[in-house]
């Protein structure tokens, strides 16, 4: 995980960054980001794709975004995050500039220098905020831990193998495994 920034920022912070810089921004504290791999981008595409193929095959009107896309948990401009993946349903949550509240549903890849902002920080924060499903997709531990927070359920961990059914659609089912071959 890169290392924060000490002094307390806003979002103002977050736009004056170089062109390809990229930050998240969690309660005032900035959290530069490090560029994905492979592996990382493959897994997006092809989550973003199964996600994206099946609402449009049942005319739902959820949008499927992935990074870079803001979303901005709290109505204050101390938190900005960029999750892997964000589908939204409400409509009226998004701008020009993002998403004004919480995703339904969010996957983090994780990267050797994110596992412990996806595993720990993230998951309160998106916890707290109001987000309804949280996948933690970890390639190196070919595992994926998933949280149905609105049932305040323990997490489940999945093998890559195996095969997920997503909680906000009940007839959506993923096997990672398959989505690498």
């Amino acid at each position: 995980m890169p290392l924060p920034k000490s002094d307390k920022y806003t979002t103002d912070y977050i736009y004056s960054l170089p062109e390809g810089k990229r930050a998240e921004l969690i309660d005032g504290v900035v959290y530069d980001m490090a560029p994905p791999n492979y592996v990382h981008q493959k897994l997006l595409q092809r989550l973003c794709q199964k996600i994206a193929n099946h609402i449009d095959s049942k005319k739902g009107s959820c949008e499927v975004l992935p990074a870079p896309f803001a979303i901005f948990l709290n109505e204050d401009d101390k938190t900005y995050v960029e999750p892997d993946i964000s589908v939204i349903c409400d409509k009226s949550k998004l701008t020009d500039a993002g998403c004004n509240g919480a995703p339904d549903f969010i996957i983090e890849v994780v990267s050797p220098s994110s596992r412990k902002m996806d595993y720990s920080t993230k998951m309160t924060l998106y916890s707290n905020a109001g987000v309804r499903e949280y996948w933690i997709v970890d390639p190196s531990r070919e595992r994926t831990t998933v949280y149905h927070f609105e049932e305040d359920a323990a997490p489940i961990i999945f093998t890559f193998g195996q095969t997920i059914s997503v909680g906000i659609y009940e007839d959506l089912q993923i096997n990672i495994s398959e989505l690498l071959g």
